[in-house]
């Protein structure tokens, strides 16, 4: 059985969305296939160079920075911007 991962989104990312609503639909359906595996190959990711559990979401010009936290089974996004 796969484990759910939880998503934690930091103040920034979500003030991002809000401030970039044509992007919430393709974040959040991204999102569907992080919350079983974090390091989909489905998905544009590639590891965060400079920290360790760390990796860069791509979706179309924005990039979602986030950390693997597998004590907890937590997918924590802590930023988001465009590239």
């Amino acid at each position: 059985m796969d484990r759910i991962y939880t998503l934690v989104l930091d103040k920034q990312v979500k003030k991002f969305l809000q401030t970039h609503p044509e992007m919430m639909k393709r974040f959040f359906d991204k999102l569907q296939f992080l919350v079983v595996n974090p390091m989909d190959s489905r998905l544009d990711i590639k590891p965060y160079e400079g920290k360790e559990n760390c990796r860069r979401l791509r979706i179309g010009k924005y990039r979602f920075l986030y950390e693997i936290i597998e004590q907890t089974i937590t997918v924590y996004f802590f930023a988001a911007d465009s590239r």
